[in-house]
């Protein structure tokens, strides 16, 4: 593990405060590694990724002997040097062939781990269409109940909304989002990965037509190893600051997409009173109003 270094300048010591804990975290860094053996499909693969992921990663293009489901204290060492939580590890062996593994960590742990496989797959630079600009995040939509049931694909979707969540934004612009990117999830223990660019056409309204078109990269993965969370570091990663946990409010919820919604109660009521429409089918008759009304008091006299 690296030494606690103690800084001598300013510049020094606005570095290591830069990495210490916040509130607000800064974006995520991806660190993207070769193993000691890589294949054309894996480095591909890895380039692609990393020109998605972009600004926020660094691209190892040099061999590194790692194994991730092996040997864990390299990736705490690559984790707390880089000041990375997310990282890709690409290798290619015989009894698995063009491999990557998606890690994540917390607090310079490993926090989880999954192993794709490629089975099938097509370059950015394959396809011939206008490709996004650098640093806008993606609409991502996930297929397939299994992302919804499945422990395993759970793990998967909230690995992906938070390798390409990027910057907090208050508001979405309607012109920044440039691509989507589609996980769906087979029968067969596979999730078919897409990337496509949207275009904005007229449509004679005031609501754009949207046309999607390929932008590459494409994969077909198959789900190999996982390693799941811990369940003590999974509920300390999950832990929200004080600063920032909105105060609960009696009978009013939010959801997941930040709408609003509130409980009222309303005292009861009579219905009898209530002015409908005066329609002759509807009026008492004359026995019902006699009911409904009270009994006069008797009068009291005095004897004088």
């Amino acid at each position: 593990m690296l030494r606690n270094i103690k800084p001598k300048n300013a510049r020094a010591k606005r570095f290591l405060k830069n990495r210490e804990a916040k509130v607000i975290e800064n974006p995520k860094t991806t660190l993207f590694v070769r193993g000691s053996t890589t294949s054309q499909t894996v480095n591909d693969a890895l380039k692609d990724l990393y020109a998605l992921k972009r600004p926020n990663c660094v691209y190892f293009g040099k061999k590194n002997e790692i194994k991730p489901f092996e040997d864990e204290e390299k990736i705490q060492f690559f984790s707390t040097k880089n000041d990375a939580s997310l990282m890709v590890v690409g290798t290619h062996l015989k009894k698995r062939p063009h491999n990557m593994t998606f890690i994540r960590t917390f607090d310079n742990q490993v926090l989880q781990m999954f192993e794709l496989g490629i089975d099938k797959a097509v370059s950015m630079g394959e396809i011939k269409h206008p490709k996004c600009a650098v640093g806008m995040k993606p609409v991502l939509v996930f297929n397939g109940e299994q992302f919804d049931n499945d422990a395993t694909y759970k793990h998967i979707k909230n690995y992906f909304l938070d390798f390409f969540n990027g910057d907090e934004t208050d508001a979405v612009n309607l012109n920044g989002l440039e691509y989507v990117i589609s996980l769906t999830a087979t029968t067969e223990n596979k999730i078919i990965f897409r990337t496509h660019t949207i275009q904005m056409k007229k449509s004679g309204s005031k609501t754009p037509r949207v046309e999607l078109q390929e932008m590459g990269p494409m994969f077909d993965f198959t789900i190999r190893r996982t390693s799941g969370p811990k369940e003590d570091l999974w509920s300390a990663a999950l832990k929200v600051p004080k600063e920032i946990k909105h105060k609960k409010i009696k009978n009013v919820n939010v959801d997941e997409m930040g709408d609003t919604y509130a409980r009222i109660h309303v005292g009861d009521q009579d219905i009898s009173k209530l002015q409908t429409r005066k329609m002759k089918g509807l009026k008492r008759s004359a026995p019902e109003e006699q009911d409904q009304k009270e009994p006069k008091k008797p009068r009291t006299t005095s004897n004088k």
